[in-house]
C-alpha cells in the first residue's frame, strides 16, 4: 500500500508552532496549492490543504516561514475524526509532513513588495561583462575561482 503526497503551494498564514504535553514540537499551517485548470469564471481554482509538521522540522517550519512562503511538501493523508462541541462528529483530512522544503530565498517577499522584477534587474549589480544578465556569473560570485591549489578536505566535513 502506498499513502504519499507531494505538495508545493504558498502558505495562507504564519505557521502555528505549539508542544505536546511531553514537550515534542509541532507545527499546523495550511498550504495553498493551485489547480492547473481555472473555473467557470476563469478565475484560478487552489485547493487548501491543513500541513502538520513535527519536532524540529516543525520549529524550523514555524521560525523560517511565514505567510506567503512557497514551500515544498512531502509526507503522507491522515485521517480522523472527533466530536465537536455540538455533539456532532467532525472529520479531518491533513498531511503529515516528513518533510518540508524552503523554495525561496529568506525575505524573498519582503523584497518584491512594491517593486516589480524589471526594477530590481536595472538596480543589480554589473556583472563581469558590464551588464546585469542574472545568468551570468560574476568572478566575485565562485568562491574557487583564485584557488590554484588543491582543496583539503577533513574526514569531519563530509556527510558520509
Amino acid at each position: 500500500m502506498i499513502n504519499r503526497a507531494i505538495l508545493v503551494g504558498r502558505l495562507t498564514k504564519d505557521p502555528e508552532l505549539r508542544y505536546s504535553q511531553s514537550g515534542v514540537a509541532v507545527a499546523r499551517f495550511t498550504l495553498a496549492v493551485n489547480r492547473t485548470f481555472k473555473g467557470n469564471d476563469g478565475e484560478k481554482q487552489a485547493d487548501f490543504i491543513n500541513i502538520v509538521v513535527w519536532r524540529k522540522q516543525a520549529e524550523n517550519t514555524a521560525n523560517f516561514l511565514k505567510k506567503g512562503s512557497l514551500a515544498g511538501i512531502e509526507g503522507r493523508i491522515q485521517t480522523g475524526s472527533y466530536e465537536g462541541q455540538d455533539g456532532k462528529r467532525i472529520y479531518t483530512t491533513e498531511v503529515v509532513a516528513d518533510s518540508v522544503q524552503f523554495l525561496e530565498p529568506r525575505g524573498a517577499q519582503e523584497g518584491s513588495n512594491g517593486q516589480n522584477t524589471q526594477q530590481q534587474q536595472q538596480n543589480a549589480p554589473q556583472g563581469q561583462y558590464g551588464t546585469n544578465n542574472q545568468q551570468q556569473t560574476r568572478v566575485n560570485d565562485d568562491p574557487f575561482a583564485n584557488n590554484a591549489g588543491p582543496i583539503e578536505v577533513s574526514e569531519d566535513d563530509l556527510p558520509f
